[in-house]
């Protein structure tokens, strides 16, 4: 069954069991409460009438929205204004409409296969082979499919094609000294005098 009930000015959809977040009602976490303003209300695809219908719902938290930013500027005024805002909300869990109730969904049990007791007269050879043979079945189920691939980044210099550093290198010619002739006095040095012609 569903139902569209207003609360805040605004408008919901909802069945019982779903969590909706409306605009801020006046309670604490846990307490019970009723919406009485239903709109409309249908199971499948037959509508139902709304006279006396109420939805019931429970408060799980009362929370706020994220910060919204209200920032006011006119142009060549100097006029700036910057505001923050968090809107206040109430998060409700839908209990039921009318006297319809969550449907529990059945817990979903994990049943194993009982397994097959063995005959008291099998051979022990026989127990051993079986023994083997699922072992390697499981052993084969836990293996991983594939071989790992190697890392792109070898944790050795050696295999990461590192150059060793040769022990004596010969000896580079010097580099000349570049030349300063023209180049542009350092900061606070003393400027040099024209020469006299």
């Amino acid at each position: 069954m569903f139902a569209v009930v207003r609360t805040g000015g605004k408008q919901y959809r909802v069945h019982p069991g779903d969590k909706i977040v409306v605009e801020k009602l006046e309670g604490n976490a846990g307490d019970k409460i009723t919406l009485g303003e239903v709109l409309l209300a249908g199971d499948g695809g037959s509508l139902q009438k709304t006279d006396g219908l109420t939805v019931a719902a429970e408060i799980i938290a009362q929370a706020k929205a994220d910060k919204v930013t209200v920032f006011k500027k006119r142009r060549r005024h100097n006029y700036r204004r910057k505001k923050g805002h968090r809107q206040q909300h109430t998060i409700l869990k839908i209990v039921a409409i009318g006297d319809h109730k969550e449907a529990k969904k059945p817990a979903a049990k994990a049943e194993a296969a009982p397994k097959a007791e063995k005959p008291a007269d099998q051979k022990p050879a026989a127990r051993a082979k079986e023994t083997a043979e699922t072992t390697a079945a499981e052993q084969k189920a836990n293996d991983v499919a594939g071989t790992p691939t190697e890392s792109p980044a070898p944790s050795d210099a050696k295999a990461a094609g590192a150059e060793k550093p040769a022990a004596k290198k010969a000896a580079a010619p010097k580099a000349k000294a570049a030349s300063t002739k023209n180049a542009a006095p350092a900061k606070g040095a003393a400027k040099k005098t024209p020469k006299a012609k």
